[in-house]
């Protein structure tokens, strides 16, 4: 006579596996870091150059629905600009609005309108409606603040600092063309142009 042995349905204890998954998921979101929204979003026009920017040593002047906007690495690098920029322009800044600064992304406004931009948080900052920094020959702001930028760099790292163009590929060219007429004002004939990667048809 057969005995039947019955059959129990095998079971995996799961418990292990979920503490490890959120284990890693605590961790990655604890160590994430948000992105900050740019400040002058903009369409940049497609190139298979692979070349990243450096990451010291740098401004980025962004050009797009007829505004300019400025930004520059390293935290002690903007301190010295913006204490430049406020000496050129008899405009005050205090030791907490160069803190700030020196955390910010780009801006576009006057340097008599900076402070109200610093005093904001970032996501204000972006829905602000910055005008942009003015570039007009009677009052050219952008191209001061080229020029203490290079002295602050010079100051502090001793190089000189190097100029990346990020404009909106829908952008009207004399826009370009002003910003690059203040750079050779200055004696800088190199600098990048900021591109969106595309792939390579081969």
């Amino acid at each position: 006579m057969a005995v039947k042995m019955s059959k129990k349905a095998a079971s995996i204890d799961m418990t292990a596996m979920c503490d490890v998954a959120f284990l890693l998921l605590t961790f990655f979101i604890l160590t994430a870091t948000a992105k900050i929204p740019e400040a002058l979003p903009v369409d940049t026009p497609q190139s298979t150059v692979q070349t990243k920017l450096p990451e010291t040593d740098l401004a980025t002047i962004t050009i797009g629905k007829g505004k300019v906007f400025f930004d520059l690495k390293g935290r002690e690098i903007r301190k010295r600009a913006l204490e430049l920029m406020g000496q050129k322009y008899n405009v005050t800044f205090s030791q907490e609005d160069k803190d700030k600064f020196a955390l910010m992304e780009g801006f576009g406004v006057p340097i008599q309108n900076l402070k109200q931009i610093i005093d904001m948080k970032a996501a204000e900052r972006s829905k602000a409606g910055q005008p942009g920094v003015p570039k007009d020959s009677l009052d050219n702001q952008l191209a001061q603040w080229v020029q203490n930028s290079r002295l602050a760099n010079i100051e502090i790292n001793q190089k000189e600092l190097q100029i990346a163009i990020k404009g909106d590929a829908k952008e009207e060219y004399p826009s370009i063309r002003k910003v690059m007429d203040i750079l050779q004002d200055q004696k800088i004939n190199s600098f990048s142009l900021v591109t969106g990667l595309r792939g390579k048809n081969f």
